[in-house]
């Protein structure tokens, strides 16, 4: 007997261990989120030592409001120039902003 799961994109129902949905892709792997709220001048160091600690799927960057300022989808092995572009970005926040809060999602 095995156990059904539905997909919570298109509603197909498939086995509880399927990483993806078979019908539209959707990975199904279950995430947790992590949350951090660092001063503006430490936004760009504690966003790199988030990414080089691994295991991260996304990270996203919110002003004190909880408005999303930036959304980094963060892969394995993202480092050196592809994160460059990403990291001029935050520091423009990190020049208007005073408080941020960093989510971190990664795999469970």
């Amino acid at each position: 007997m095995s156990i059904l799961v539905t997909c919570i994109k298109c509603n197909l129902e498939m086995p509880e261990n399927a990483n993806f949905c078979p019908n539209c892709g959707k990975d199904t792997t279950k995430t947790v989120v992590e949350e951090f709220d660092v001063k503006s001048e430490e936004l760009i160091q504690k966003t790199k030592e988030i990414l080089h600690e691994g295991n991260v799927t996304k990270l996203i960057v919110e002003n004190e409001e909880g408005k999303t300022l930036l959304e980094i989808p963060a892969t394995v092995g993202i480092v050196g120039v592809f994160i460059a572009p990403w990291l001029a970005a935050l520091g423009a926040i990190a020049a208007v902003a005073t408080k941020c809060k960093i989510k971190v999602e990664r795999k469970a």
